[in-house]
């Protein structure tokens, strides 16, 4: 059985969820703080949810909010960019605010629950956002290991010839090779194209990797 890591609709789904759940729970704490009649700039607040909080603080959190959960809708990659960077927002947030507590700098009105609210969520966005994509060496069947394998072939890679396509069917295998990993990383395509992915995964020098591509896309089209 494949982990979440490996498995590119589960790690898909799994970002997409998180980002939905922390844009539904910003929007609704946004939506309430509206109704309460708040100061812009209160360094007060008034509770909502058990956090303070004021309108300047509730606009931020819907539009947060609508942001996740548009990034949920768009797709897992997109969404575990979008957390990841919220996640460190939302840590940076937490640590500037509880040095400004009790002082006419509060302009979203955090007390101490608000800090550590900011701190919490944008932990475990980053975590979550951060699952699965980001590591020294991802496991090949991870729908993000072909963007760093890339990345790491041309830094360690000193023969630019190797990695430039030759002829016209090379640049075809090429095209066709970086479309179908696109297609396999954001949880798309056939079983048979996860598995011919797989096979060239393994190989390291790009200019072997389109012509075994090739290899195997001519192999799949010839005649039974």
């Amino acid at each position: 059985m494949s982990s979440i890591g490996s498995d590119p609709r589960r790690l898909n789904g799994l970002h997409r969820v998180s980002s939905a759940l922390v844009g539904i729970m910003l929007l609704v704490f946004g939506v309430l703080g509206f109704t309460d009649n708040l100061d812009f700039f209160s360094t007060t607040g008034s509770p909502v949810l058990g956090l303070s909080t004021n309108w300047l603080l509730s606009t931020v959190s819907v539009v947060v909010g609508v942001l996740l959960v548009g990034a949920a809708v768009r797709g897992g990659r997109f969404a575990s960019t979008v957390g990841v960077t919220v996640g460190a927002l939302f840590l940076l947030s937490g640590v500037v605010n509880v040095l400004l507590l009790g002082t006419p700098y509060n302009v979203l009105s955090f007390r101490m629950p608000n800090v550590i609210f900011s701190l919490v969520v944008g932990l475990v966005m980053l975590v979550l956002g951060a699952y699965g994509r980001f590591s020294g060496r991802l496991p090949s069947d991870n729908p993000y290991a072909a963007g760093q394998r890339h990345r790491v072939d041309a830094e360690e890679s000193g023969d630019r010839d190797q990695r430039l396509p030759t002829d016209a069917a090379d640049v075809a295998a090429a095209r066709s090779l970086a479309e179908t990993e696109r297609l396999v990383a954001g949880g798309g395509g056939t079983e048979e194209q996860r598995r011919m992915i797989a096979e060239v995964d393994a190989i390291r020098d790009l200019g072997e990797r389109r012509a075994a591509w090739r290899a195997l896309t001519e192999r799949g089209n010839a005649p039974a």
